[in-house]
Formats: structure tokens, sequence, C-alpha cells
């Protein structure tokens, strides 16, 4: 059925706001305010701050609530500050005692977020909400019906860890799944030929800062800049270049490029010149990063090699490299590369550097992490091939850990039923940390790092993980508030029921109802 009404737009005094004064406490946003360890925030962005000294700042709450609402609702940083100006949920969030119509900051103060929080500071707070809902899994839950507990049963993790090493329990428990990934950077795809035209044209820009004070005085240097954009624009409608058309395009733009460092040097040393000191931040780095740019290239053209140290594959942003994964479809991939480990469906991560590197080499000190953080060694070890080496399967055997895949050698003919059934069980277990990729990569951003700076950009990948871990600890809790309550409601009805039919055994033989 179908009710019509009247579809104009209402006006504004009539619209109706269904709060009255008070915020619904089973809000997601409520929920998740108690999963954060907002001390701990508090105490890593006051680490360098003068108390006494300075103006005041954002407070870590807010600072902390905004970075979370932005990689949670896939938001950029103008976005999440309308969106907390327009939500009272997300003002409660953020800290706020009171709804306000007025934005609680300006959007460029994220970046400063971001850098004062840092990488390893987002990481600590990631951890400690994964140890925490850890120890809260292991904690039972009062008023509700316990499962039956065997003596032999092992205590519980944290507990394991508070203890003293020497009274340790030197039984492995638990699983460790460890794999790692690329987290590509916001750039386009590089080629060198391209790399090269945009070193030019940034060249092209430093020289005429340098010229100004000297136009109507003196001649600008030639620079042929419209020469070198129809010879880049030629090569760039080619569908196809070959080898040949490739190099000669890299050495016309290498003489382009050659040509505009000359004159720059020239104007450097003219007394009446705009002086190397008075050139704008950006200027200067871009003038940094095209020499070296310049050298790569020129080294790799002469060598007629494809490989260099510390390859610039980026102007706006040098410190990212490309990392080789050998996936389908993806080669090679431009960003930072990570190691995680995945412990109960919480992500750590162990390792993140923008250069690439053998994630094999990561695992005997994952393993001691894992050790460190819990009191005692893994049962289990999940990997795929890259970390099965030989110095890792002696680390694991020394220390009675199973490690997933066939043994090394020849493979047997003849694989049992149980080995094939364990196989795939392990298979199974070792695909959740795909899943956190696939989780990390489609819905909190990793797939895509929008930050620029090196700082930022670590930080916003580590904030990525930390919010997964908020998505994994408000999943347990709220899976444990409706065990709770339905244990409670069995405990009620099983108390009505007793109390309305008791047990037959206890009435007499000669007893009947009238």
């Amino acid at each position: 059925m179908y009710r019509s009404k009247n579809c104009q737009q209402l006006e504004f005094p009539d619209f109706y706001l269904p709060f009255s004064g008070h915020l619904n406490p089973e809000n997601r946003w409520i929920a998740l305010a108690r999963l954060v360890p907002w001390d701990l925030a508090e105490e890593i962005y006051h680490a360098e701050l003068c108390e006494d000294f300075g103006q005041p700042i954002v407070p870590a709450r807010t600072a902390l609530g905004a970075l979370l609402i932005k990689e949670r609702l896939g938001l950029t940083d103008r976005e999440t500050v309308e969106a907390i100006q327009e939500n009272p949920y997300l003002q409660f969030f953020v800290g706020l005692e009171e709804f306000t119509q007025e934005r609680p900051f300006d959007a460029s103060l994220m970046v400063d977020f971001r850098k004062r929080f840092g990488e390893k500071g987002i990481q600590r707070m990631a951890e400690a909400i994964a140890l925490a809902s850890l120890r809260e899994a292991e904690s039972p839950i009062d008023d509700a019906p316990q499962p039956p507990t065997d003596e032999e049963n092992p205590p519980s993790s944290t507990q394991e860890a508070s203890t003293d090493e020497h009274s340790q329990d030197k039984t492995n428990r638990g699983q460790l799944i460890a794999d790692a990934t690329c987290a590509p950077a916001d750039i386009r795809y590089p080629t060198d030929v391209s790399l090269l035209n945009e070193a030019r044209e940034k060249t092209d820009e430093i020289l005429d800062e340098l010229h100004l004070p000297l136009v109507g005085k003196a001649p600008r240097p030639r620079t042929y800049r419209i020469k070198a954009r129809r010879a880049f624009v030629a090569f760039t409608k080619k569908k196809k270049p070959g080898f040949r058309a490739v190099r000669k395009a890299k050495k016309q733009q290498l003489g382009f490029l050659r040509r505009n460092f000359k004159a720059i040097d020239r104007l450097l040393e003219h007394p009446k010149a705009l002086p190397l000191s008075r050139l704008s931040r950006r200027l200067y780095k871009n003038l940094l990063v095209v020499r070296e740019l310049y050298r790569q290239q020129l080294e790799m053209f002469a060598k007629n090699s494809k490989r260099v140290d510390d390859r610039i594959v980026s102007i706006s942003q040098p410190h990212v490299r490309p990392i080789k994964r050998g996936k389908a479809g993806r080669e090679t991939e431009f960003g930072a590369k990570l190691s995680i480990s995945v412990i109960d469906g919480f992500s750590f991560v162990d390792r993140l550097s923008w250069d690439n590197y053998n994630e094999g080499g990561d695992l005997i000190e994952q393993i001691e992490t894992y050790r460190r953080r819990f009191g005692f060694y893994p049962e289990s070890v999940h990997v795929d091939k890259i970390y099965r080496t030989r110095e890792n399967r002696k680390f694991c055997k020394t220390h009675n850990i199973r490690m997933s895949g066939p043994p090394l050698g020849r493979p047997s003919k003849n694989v049992s039923a149980e080995d094939k059934r364990q196989a795939a069980i392990d298979e199974a277990i070792r695909n959740r940390v795909e899943g956190k990729f696939g989780e990390g990569k489609r819905r909190f951003g990793l797939g895509r790092v929008m930050a620029k700076l090196a700082c930022t950009s670590t930080a916003q990948i580590s904030l990525s993980f930390l919010v997964m871990n908020l998505e994994e600890a408000l999943r347990r809790f709220f899976f444990a508030i409706v065990f709770l309550c339905s244990a409670l409601s069995q405990q009620i009805f099983a108390r009505q029921v007793v109390s309305i039919n008791p047990p037959r055994q206890n009435w007499p033989r000669s007893h009947s109802i009238s």
C-alpha cells in the first residue's frame, strides 16, 4: 500500500530532530569510543611538546578521532572536517562536550596529526587495541554460563605474558600467520621518457624564477622548451614504440635537461640573478631531485641498463621505490613494502620500508616478537614458500614450532590422506592474511596511499591497520554483548520453566492433578 504525501521541500523550522538532547548509547561510534586507547594517544601526542610554552594545540582525542573517522569512512581531509561538523555522534567520538555547528579545526591540520602521532605511535596503539581485546577474550564473562573447563588446559596468553621469564610454561600455543605486501603510492606509472620530460619542465620553472630579477636587463637563457615538448608529444603518440625509438627519445630529453642545468649554473653565478637561498622550498627540493634523477638516467643510458640503486620513480615523491612482487598483472608496484603478522584476527605491522627486501628474513624476528608479546612461542607458523628457508626451518625445529608447507627435497610419491588434509587446513589458515590485505586495500585506503610525504604515508599505512584492529575489536565487543544477553535469557528461561514445572521425580507416585 502506498499513501500519498506532500513531496515538496519542507521548511527548515519544520524539520524534526529525533535526538531530544540525548544520543543513542548503542550507536557504533559510541561503542567504538570505548575501545580506543585515548590515554596512550595522549601520551604519544604530547611526547615532544612543552606544557608552559607556545600556543595550545588541538586535543589528542580530537586529532586521533579525526584520523580514525577519515580512514573508517574513506573520506578526504576536508570531507572529514565537514562530517564532524554535521554529525553529533562524530563530535562525541572526537571528544567535544556539546554539539556545535562550527568546525572543530582546519582541514590542513590533518597532516600535522599524522606527523605528530607518527608510524611508531600508531603501531603502538594498534598493538594495544589487539592485546586488550585478546585479554578480554581470555577472561570469563560474569553472570554467564561457562563451558566446562579442563584442568589440563594451558593458562591464557595474558597470564603467560605477565609471569616471570623463568616461570613461563614452555608449551607452544597459538598460530602465527606472516606475509608481506606493497602499499602503492598515488603516482602515475613511471617511464624513463616521461620522467625526463617532467624533470625538464621543472628546470624550466626554476630557470624562470632565477631569471626574474634580470627581466628587461638580460635575455633569458635559451632552453628549446617548445622543441622539447613537441619531441615528447610525438613520442607519446606512438602506440608501441620500439627499443630504438625509446632510446632516441631518452637521448633527446637527456640533452635538453643537460642544457637546462648548464643555464641554471650560469644564472647561479650571475651576481644580479636570484640567489639559490631565495628559491622556495618546493623549487629547491625539485632542483635536488631532478639532478639526482638526471644522474641515474644518464648512468642507465650509458650502461644500457634498466636498474640503478635507489631509483627515483616520482619527482614529487622521491622516497617511493619500485617493488618487485611477481603478481599476475602487476609485476612491479610503486610504494612501501610491509611485513605483517596476523594473530587471532588482529594484524601487527612488523616491518615497513620504502626499499625492496626479502621478507623471508623477517620470520625469526616475527616469532621472537610473538614470544615477547605473549610469553611463549607459537604452536604453528603459516607462511608461503619464500619463508620456508633452511635457516627458518632450523629455527622452528629448534623451538618445536610446526611450519606449514611441504618439507624440502624431492616431493614424496605417496602422500597420506592425513598429510593432505593438514596441508589443506594450513593453506586455509594462511588465507586469513590475504583477507587482511584485501580488507585494507578495498576499505581502508591501503590500495592507494594518498599521502605525499614519507612520514605521513607510513603513518597512514599504519593507521589502516589500526582501524582494522578496531573493527575486529568492535565485532568481538558486539558478539560478547549478544552472547551475554543470550546466556542471561537462557538462564531466566530455565528458571521460569523450573518454577512452572517442578521436576517430576520429586512428586509422589499417587499424586494426581485434578
